[in-house]
């Protein structure tokens, strides 16, 4: 399984990038990108190129996204949508995510991060 490629938008804390590297994935923030105040439609766009799923805790916006890429015929790597969460809690969400699910899995796919409960 090839595991899934973070992109963490600019409202995640950096240090889940960090983390999720030291846990082993390929991972990277929005400011280490160099992609501070773009628009959310150039960050899919841009994660999509680089084969990245986004994470962020802009739910309205990237679920309308997905759907619109959705009806469109486009594909993307993943949306992984989360309400804000404490640094930890949001880690551990997303590390049993990306054991669970592979790039594979994320094609095309809205998650909702509330549904994977740390273990």
């Amino acid at each position: 399984m090839i595991l899934v490629h973070f992109f963490t938008d600019e409202d995640i804390h950096g240090q889940v990038a960090v983390q999720l590297r030291a846990a082993g994935f390929d991972a990277i923030s929005t400011p280490e990108a160099g992609r501070l105040g773009q628009s959310d439609l150039d960050q899919l766009t841009w994660a999509t190129a680089e084969g990245r799923a986004v994470v962020t805790f802009n739910v309205a916006d990237f679920a309308r996204l997905h759907h619109e890429w959705m009806i469109q015929g486009r594909h993307h790597c993943g949306v992984i949508v989360s309400q804000q969460r404490p640094l930890g809690d949001l880690f551990k969400r997303l590390l049993h995510l990306g054991k669970i699910l592979g790039a594979d899995d994320m094609k095309d796919r809205l998650e909702y991060l509330s549904n994977w409960s740390p273990i």
